[in-house]
């Protein structure tokens, strides 16, 4: 009997917002989107996670216990999954986990991502694949942004483009023929999801209603990208542990004398142009720009990025939902380990070499 080709991604992103699953066939040259679950963060899982972000009272008991959670939770989202595609457990050949991101340090050789794939392997009788970042790393390679060569695989094209994934941190995969490029570029929706959550309670600013009520406050901006970490040269990554609310009041003490909405407006706009600068920088000859992540649903943050000289849209353009991209790179990304493929590419990560990225936890008894 022939394996399944049948693979399962789940992604929780830097933004805290909660799980995507997909069901992906996968196939020699080809990755299929079948089916796509949510489910979102209970509160408490969500302030528990967010408050694992900065250094605390006893870190490693908290995230052993929250581990134990998310593999629970992954679960449960695992299961929504197989209900909705109609799909048996026995029908998939494996489950490419990404983890919770908590923690990662590239300059110093480690990055951390809670979970618990071998209690997820017992839950849900499916083999599991995790663990993406470590190998990359152990081969000196950042371990981030592990997407673009998924992005490569599906979105290749001779025209010279860009996909930008925009979550909590945003990042760019540059594609030209057989040329990638691919790193970090900064915040994407984390910024402002803090300082909406900090001014009005809200998980994030829906619809930019709270930007919208803003502008732009131009010594404010050039502050925020006059950063060191804009103007190094790739490969380079980043997360939450560098760019939060404590960055902010850092490099621009004077930000608390203006308005809320303002610093919302002005956060957008740091978003956007920080992402089209890096573009043009590494890539001048980018032709189209395509947008994935929950940022591509944010209509204020595509019309700035909408002033770009060259067309942008959102990965649907191409025929994949922006909601279901990177969940699919972690479904290819398990496909890559099954069938002793690497997942890496050095060229975006700084990796001495291709490697095989992930580690193995088998459902069953061997």
């Amino acid at each position: 009997m022939a394996e399944s080709s049948l693979y399962i991604g789940i992604m929780s992103g830097t933004s805290l917002d909660g799980a995507d699953a997909v069901l992906c066939r996968c196939q020699p040259g080809r990755t299929q989107f079948v089916a796509h679950a949510h489910l979102d963060y209970p509160a408490n899982l969500r302030k528990a996670l967010s408050a694992l972000l900065t250094p605390g009272p006893d870190e490693l008991e908290r995230a052993g216990t929250l581990s134990i959670k998310l593999a629970g939770f992954y679960a449960l989202v695992t299961r929504e999954l197989l209900q909705k595609a109609s799909v048996s457990r026995r029908d998939i050949r494996a489950i490419g986990v990404h983890g919770q991101t908590v923690r990662h340090c590239p300059q110093n050789g480690f990055t951390v991502q809670l979970n618990n794939p071998a209690l997820l392997a017992e839950i849900t009788g499916i083999d599991v694949i995790a663990d993406f970042r470590s190998r990359d790393m152990a081969a000196g390679g950042e371990g981030a942004p592990l997407v673009p060569a998924f992005h490569a695989a599906m979105f290749a094209s001779t025209v010279p483009r860009a996909i930008v994934n925009i979550g909590g941190i945003a990042n760019i995969s540059l594609l030209n023929g057989n040329r990638v490029c691919g790193f970090d570029c900064g915040p994407g929706n984390t910024l402002m999801d803090c300082w909406v959550q900090q001014h009005c309670g809200l998980l994030y600013d829906e619809d930019a209603l709270f930007a919208k009520k803003g502008r732009v406050n131009e010594k404010l901006l050039s502050a925020l990208l006059s950063d060191p970490y804009f103007s190094r040269q790739p490969p380079k990554s980043t997360g939450r542990e560098y760019f939060n609310l404590k960055w902010l009041s850092q490099r621009a003490p004077f930000f608390e004398t203006l308005t809320p909405p303002d610093v919302q407006r002005t956060l957008l706009s740091l978003t956007a142009q920080s992402i089209l600068n890096a573009i043009f920088k590494a890539q001048p000859q980018t032709r189209e720009i395509f947008v994935c992540g929950g940022g591509a649903l944010n209509p204020l943050l595509m019309q700035e990025l909408g002033q770009a000289p060259v067309p942008v849209a959102s990965t649907a353009t191409l025929g994949i939902d922006p909601m279901h991209v990177e969940s699919m790179a972690f479904a290819w990304l398990a496909y890559c380990f099954v069938n002793k493929k690497a997942g890496n590419l050095p060229a975006v990560t700084r990796a001495r070499g291709p490697r095989i990225l992930g580690a193995l936890y088998p459902a069953g008894l061997i």
